[in-house]
């Protein structure tokens, strides 16, 4: 009986010693899923699946964890010309703000340095690594979008030159997905891409597809379109924090707020596991949109509690910025808590668009509450931001800080009494958003302008023309609990037939 046990133990540790090996990938990685990817290399044999590894993660936007996969890869095959383009690559967040971290163009580029100097064994890796130069190279003076198209262009060659590469033609997906004006409501790239992803779906684990789909339909015009790549990603890649929370951007688009908090539910507590911060608090700030569209506002007031008992959050890092301002402002502002909203605080060291939204908090509360005076200050405030932005060549944070200062113009000159300046100026508020796209970095605005529209209207006593902006701000935002309780009030105000 003991030798048959010794014999059944030495059994299976050679079984699960064979799958290691066969995997590639040190025993901490089992069980790991992360998707499908097969992007082959002329590097050594042994070290192709840790490649794909990063690979994969590049593609759920786990950055950091793909940067260590490729370093193992050069690491264990000096001569891997193309692990210095994957590191590279996890300095290049092509959807994030900003698409390249402070600071990282010349590391980004001294990897891919490296790898031209050791030279790829075959034309198409070279011409990775060549790609992916155009983004870095002279990165101090020629302008992002500039290197940004150069670098499209370049990823749609390599895809027209190798049709049976499957990740050329997913990595010139993204390329197309990065380079889509915000301003352009025809979503023309977004479509491309999406026609392109959809081609190659028969590729089904792989988690780049699905992940792009998602954010190609991100827009209220495409977000059915891409509600099957959401019920997919999150299985294909459960072990990525990313992954469990994408699927909730088409989910907040089409007002499925029990499937978004499900989905942030399970990838905050992932990104928690995981040490991950930024991923926390962006599955944070949808979880309080979430639960406040629903009707869960206990559950959002236990999120902004717990985020007031965080520390130390780097609020230099965008996304931390955004969700640690954007979550409690939320709160405050859709619960009409203008006390609270009229003291709201950036965190130190947030970039200006962030502060913006603070600061837009206060000027809101402040009218809100009957202080029309004192708003002025948060107004004057508001008007720096965005010359600052619009010096600075960032013209989509200048919109959308001119959208906010707009916005507090409006309810200053309703709180007046001058009730047609008030409509006006929410109108061009809410003409302006409508014209240009939201990011990923944010399931919304805090309250979309035409919803603001429709409140002032309603305050005016014109219930048809306020039903008309609460209709409009559903078809684009779906199941938004204020303004289907606006279009509710207009109903009880208006005479029955």
């Amino acid at each position: 009986m003991f030798r048959n046990s010794r014999v059944w133990l030495f059994f299976v540790v050679i079984l699960r010693s064979l799958f290691v090996a066969a995997q590639g990938m040190p025993d901490s990685h089992i069980g790991e899923r992360l998707g499908e990817v097969s992007f082959p290399i002329s590097c050594k044999a042994e070290v192709q699946p840790g490649f794909n590894r990063g690979v994969a993660l590049l593609h759920s936007f786990a950055y950091v964890a793909a940067e260590d996969a490729f370093r193992d890869v050069a690491n264990r095959d000096p001569q891997c010309a193309t692990a210095h383009w994957g590191i590279a690559m996890t300095h290049f967040h092509q959807l994030w703000e900003p698409p390249i971290p402070p600071g990282s163009a010349a590391t980004a580029q001294h990897e891919i340095e490296q790898g031209l100097r050791i030279s790829a064994g075959t034309e198409r890796e070279r011409k990775y690594l060549r790609a992916a130069g155009l983004i870095f190279h002279d990165a101090d003076s020629v302008p992002y979008r500039v290197r940004a198209a150069n670098y499209e262009k370049a990823m749609y060659d390599l895809a027209r030159e190798n049709p049976g590469d499957p990740e050329a033609q997913v990595f010139y997906a993204l390329a197309l997905l990065a380079n889509a004006s915000p301003t352009d409501k025809t979503h023309a790239k977004q479509k491309q891409a999406a026609d392109l992803l959809e081609s190659l779906l028969r590729y089904p684990q792989h988690p780049g597809i699905t992940h792009y789909l998602i954010h190609a339909c991100d827009n209220s015009e495409l977000a059915q379109r891409g509600l099957p790549a959401a019920r997919l990603y999150s299985t294909i890649a459960p072990s990525v924090p990313h992954a469990l929370h994408m699927p909730s951007h088409i989910f907040t688009r089409l007002g499925l707020w029990d499937d978004s908090i499900a989905s942030n539910r399970a990838a905050r507590e992932a990104a928690h596991r995981l040490g991950d911060t930024g991923e926390e608090l962006h599955a944070m700030d949808y979880l309080v949109y979430a639960y406040l569209q629903s009707g869960h506002d206990a559950d959002a007031a236990q999120i902004v509690e717990e985020l007031r008992r965080q520390r130390k959050l780097d609020a230099a890092e965008f996304k931390i910025g955004y969700a640690a301002t954007a979550i409690p402002v939320r709160y405050y502002v859709e619960r009409r808590q203008w006390t609270d909203a009229a003291v709201v605080v950036a965190p130190a060291a947030a970039s200006p668009q962030v502060v913006a939204i603070a600061v837009w908090a206060r000027g809101l509360g402040l009218v809100r509450s009957g202080r029309v005076e004192d708003a002025r200050q948060p107004l004057a405030d508001l008007q720096k931001i965005e010359e600052g932005l619009q010096a600075s060549g960032n013209d989509y944070w200048a919109t959308q800080v001119r959208i906010l200062k707009r916005e507090v113009m409006a309810w200053s000159a309703q709180g007046e009494g001058k009730a047609q300046d008030a409509v006006a100026l929410m109108r061009q508020a809410a003409d302006e958003e409508d014209s240009i796209e939201k990011l990923p970095v944010t399931p919304g605005p805090i309250v979309p302008a035409r919803e603001q529209l429709g409140e002032l209207l309603l305050l005016q006593g014109q219930p048809d023309l306020a039903s008309k902006e609460f209709q409009t701000t559903l078809a684009s935002n779906p199941g938004r609990r204020d303004a289907l309780r606006g279009a509710a009030l207009v109903r009880e105000s208006l005479p029955q037939k």
